[in-house]
């Protein structure tokens, strides 16, 4: 048995107990409790990764001097299109220029504060000089700053290769640019215009696959005017380009070709497809020589259709996009490939989604 005073201590202690559950409200004990646990569970929200402070970012004025400075460091020049000695015409590349307004406002929609990387936008500024502000001289490669390449395919035969070969440009998600030889197109008007429905790039591979360089003056213009008509009749298409049959041309031939608006256009690599070697030989003999601005010069043969997935894979294992003939001549830049691999993510992902 409990004696008296033991007694008495347990009595006094529950009436205690009793007496601050009942009188809670009054003392505010309640609301302090709740206030603790509404602290807590905040604190382990934001452990998790939950609600967090609300975020302050630097001023406007704070924010304008800091891009104003690091701008200066992220220009990059123009490059001029040029007369190579050895390459003949080599495009020109554009510059990059931060836009600071637009980056400004980027900056401020994210509340970018003082640790945070800027969200730049850039502007591309164009060279001085463009390709088609060179005298006439045939086209070998594009500007080799620029990470691509582009699929060059000359038709004059080979038809039964074609919805395979397209097959494959189609599930690599690539666009490549056809010479059509203008008595092939003639008699293959309703495939070439599938090809181009494809996405693909439709040019001028002369009309009768002649030696260009043989040929008189009238002779030369007729085969590429005859050619460009086609190309416009028959399919709707407003060419720039003219690939010369077996690579065979003189001086004179670009001239023609130039008078008529059309760059003339040759290559960087050769499968030499039309010798029918084996498909790892066209591997062996492309992949190792890829580089920025190659262009790829192939047919509608069994080796290139059976080489084809083989290349594209390599040639995207560079780090090179692939696009049409048009598309890597032209001067402007590929933000995609280049500004994720040379400058912070956040800078090529603010481009493509910032507000233009």
């Amino acid at each position: 048995m409990r004696r008296p005073n033991e007694r008495t201590a347990v009595i006094l202690g529950l009436l205690i107990v009793f007496i601050l559950w009942s009188s809670g409200p009054w003392l505010g004990i309640d609301a302090y409790v709740a206030k603790v646990k509404q602290e807590r569970m905040g604190e382990a929200k934001t452990a998790l990764g939950g609600e967090k402070p609300e975020k302050r970012g630097m001023t406007e004025d704070e924010l304008r001097e800091r891009i104003r400075q690091e701008a200066a460091s992220r220009y990059v020049a123009p490059v001029d299109a040029r007369i190579d000695r050895v390459w003949k015409a080599i495009p020109g590349y554009n510059g990059l220029e931060v836009d600071e307004a637009r980056t400004l406002k980027l900056a401020l929609a994210h509340k970018t504060g003082p640790e945070d990387p800027l969200p730049f936008v850039y502007n591309e500024r164009e060279p001085k000089i463009q390709l088609s502000d060179l005298p006439a001289e045939p086209v070998y490669k594009g500007n080799p700053n620029k990470p691509m390449a582009a699929l060059m395919i000359n038709v004059a035969w080979g038809e039964e290769y074609l919805p395979d070969m397209l097959n494959t440009l189609l599930n690599e998600n690539v666009h490549a640019t056809f010479f059509f030889d203008g008595s092939w197109l003639s008699k293959h008007v309703e495939l070439a215009k599938q090809i181009g429905s494809y996405g693909h790039e439709l040019s001028n591979h002369a009309y009768s696959h002649p030696d260009m360089s043989k040929l008189s003056r009238s002779l030369a213009e007729s085969q590429i005017v005859k050619t460009q008509a086609l190309l416009q009749e028959k399919l709707g298409v407003r060419n720039t380009l003219f690939a010369p049959p077996s690579g065979d041309f003189d001086a004179e031939t670009v001239q023609i070709a130039h008078e008529q608006g059309l760059t003339t256009v040759l290559w960087t690599l050769d499968t030499v497809d039309w010798k029918n070697p084996p498909p790892s030989a066209i591997l062996r003999r492309i992949a190792p020589r890829l580089e920025p601005g190659s262009l790829i010069l192939m047919h509608p043969t069994a080796s290139t259709r059976d080489a084809l997935p083989e290349l594209i894979r390599a040639i995207k294992q560079k780090g090179l996009a692939l696009g049409t003939v048009s598309e890597l001549l032209s001067s402007k830049r590929l933000p995609s490939l280049e500004w994720k691999g040379n400058l912070p993510l956040a800078d090529a992902e603010s481009f493509l989604t910032g507000p233009r």
